[in-house]
């Protein structure tokens, strides 16, 4: 028995040995040890309500999944912020004490941290604002897919290319971003064409409107129209405009479905689509009698 109180006299001698202090605070290894265990537990902890809140609570109630996720992330984050505040308190840690060294950071920050710092808070502007949320069509300059994870550092885009490519949240707040569903997942698509001149542009409308109809990813209400764009060098120039929502994300394979019904189409009823064409006229000059 004397043994076991022995080692436990010695254990807790180890654990309370000072390692260093800051301002008023000992830092012992146990210290340490313990505030790092709950800081552990309060981020698995934090994570797991996190999940609950997004998948079972919010569902109950007319949410997007957007706002489910902004509503969970900002839960998460302010759940660890205050939790670290009691840890600290807990276990003996003087946050006061930090003062200087928060000074001296914030210092660092300035310097060499200031593109962290900004998508920090640009991330958190994103949660808050949602002008993009999980699950939006986007385009950010040349990268374009869906909005799948919303860090407080960066952006998760997955293209159709089943490719992930993270974009700094700053990039969201600084340049043009192109929200395809911001307001609703309705989103109208230009499909241009040309036909030969001998064309008879009534038939030409009314079959576009045929192949619009005709295809089931193409919505109803707003009804599709033609547009008779103008006179081009070789071609009369229309536009399809159709809306559609099934297809947000893919908006390539509705136009090519399109372009090879109106081809059909145009082929049953012989309207022509044209090729550019130049003619080449040969002059013969008066005083050497030869071609030009």
């Amino acid at each position: 028995m004397k043994k076991i109180e022995t080692i436990f006299n010695e254990l807790r001698t180890t654990l309370n040995f000072k390692l260093f202090s800051v301002g008023g605070t000992d830092f012992t290894i146990w210290t340490i040890v313990s505030a790092l265990f709950f800081i552990v537990l309060l981020v698995f902890f934090a994570s797991v309500f996190t999940r609950v809140l997004k998948n079972k609570i919010l569902t109950r109630y007319k949410m997007d999944i957007g706002l489910r996720d902004a509503i969970g992330n900002l839960f998460k984050y302010l759940t660890i912020a205050i939790g670290v505040i009691i840890i600290f308190s807990t276990v003996g840690i003087d946050l006061s004490a930090f003062t200087v060294l928060l000074g001296t950071l914030g210092v660092g920050i300035g310097f060499g941290l200031q593109n962290i710092t900004g998508n920090f808070v640009s991330g958190i502007s994103l949660l808050i604002e949602r002008p993009v949320k999980v699950g939006d069509r986007i385009e950010v300059g040349e990268t374009a897919g869906d909005v799948i994870k919303i860090g407080l550092r960066a952006t998760v885009i997955l293209t159709n290319d089943n490719i992930a490519i993270i974009v700094p949240n700053s990039n969201f707040i600084t340049k043009e971003v192109v929200n395809w569903s911001y307001v609703d997942k309705n989103v109208r698509l230009r499909i241009p064409l040309g036909v030969s001149y001998s064309s008879d542009v009534r038939l030409v409308e009314k079959l576009l409107l045929e192949v619009a109809s005709e295809n089931e990813d193409v919505l109803a209400d707003p009804a599709p129209a033609v547009r008779f764009i103008g006179l081009g060098d070789s071609a009369l120039e229309f536009e399809l405009r159709i809306w559609t929502t099934s297809l947000l994300s893919r908006p390539g394979k509705i136009t090519s479905d399109l372009y090879f019904a109106i081809f059909q189409k145009f082929k049953e009823h012989q309207v022509e689509i044209p090729f550019p064409q130049r003619v080449v006229h040969i002059k013969e000059t008066k005083e050497s009698g030869k071609k030009s």
